[in-house]
């Protein structure tokens, strides 16, 4: 399976939409280098597509995303009314073509000590969409097209634009959550994301690897590999980091002295607390404080 992986934010964004039906006989276009991606849903029959040596049959409750930068087009007619949405979007950050969700830039990553503390540290997440997909709720996607396709009349308006946009977003969730009902269970990528949830839950409370893997029920050497794959780091390191990004809340949004900020977040002494700040973020966390007053 063909995995599209994107960088986000920024997410892909809508640029324009149609609809049309394929008569007996008629094929898909033939294009080179359209530069925008292109989502086709088929809605009844079935449209015969190739991209470079791949072939696809795209059916009733499919869907196909034809990528920017290679040749499209029909290997047959289509041998029955065949009625299809489509929809370019496009993205200016990063993507490629995996076999397999790659380890993301996500996470809860260090900061960088040459630039100035933030308030809030800017995370990058992957958003993957899988290139040939039985959508899981195709009724809902027809209907988001369909809201896309009567919106067109007042596209050159502003609300009607943000409206187009977030209507997009929505799509991306569908399409994005029907790629987990079609590939295997990633059981490692699994493990991070509940071992991070479990976590984020409890940073107020002294947690151990231990008791990270009786609430699992994985061995804590496992969970700490995940973790390493998908975030870069220990659970403990992920917890610290964490607890670092709260304390950050509180400095900028209470009064409360240090040492109740550190308990706050679950350091028990608060020159621990200091120095993990300084160290993760370059300051200590008075100053952090100061930046903002």
């Amino acid at each position: 399976m063909t995995l599209l992986q994107f960088s986000a934010p920024p997410l892909p964004h809508y640029m324009v939409s149609g609809f049309g039906t394929f008569l007996p006989g008629e094929r898909h276009m033939n294009r080179h280098n359209l530069q925008m991606f292109d989502l086709l849903v088929v809605t009844g029959g079935c449209l015969y597509v190739g991209e470079e040596d791949r072939r696809y049959e795209v059916r009733a409750g499919e869907a196909l995303i034809l990528r920017p930068d290679c040749h499209h087009f029909g290997t047959e007619g289509c041998r029955e009314e065949t009625p299809c949405y489509w929809l370019h979007f496009q993205t200016t950050g990063s993507w490629s073509a995996v076999t397999a969700p790659e380890a993301g830039p996500g996470g809860m990553g260090t900061s960088d000590e040459t630039q100035p503390a933030a308030f809030c540290d800017y995370h990058v997440f992957n958003l993957w969409l899988s290139q040939y997909t039985t959508l899981l709720q195709p009724a809902r996607m027809e209907e988001l097209l369909l809201q896309l396709e009567q919106l067109k009349v007042n596209g050159h308006l502003d609300s009607v634009r943000l409206r187009q946009q977030l209507l997009f977003q929505e799509i991306l969730q569908l399409l994005s959550a029907s790629i987990d009902r079609e590939r295997p269970v990633l059981s490692s990528k699994a493990c991070a994301e509940q071992a991070a949830s479990f976590l984020r839950l409890h940073y107020r409370e002294p947690v151990t690897t231990a008791m990270l893997g009786d609430s699992l029920n994985f061995h804590p050497v496992y969970i700490a590999r995940c973790m390493n794959r998908e975030y870069g780091c220990s659970p403990m390191e992920y917890l610290l980091r964490y607890r670092i990004e709260q304390s950050k809340l509180l400095l900028m949004q209470t009064s409360f002295p240090i040492a109740r900020i550190a308990e706050e977040v679950g350091f028990n002494q608060a020159p621990y607390f200091s120095s993990s700040f300084m160290k993760q973020e370059g300051i200590s966390p008075r100053q952090f404080r100061q930046r903002f007053n």
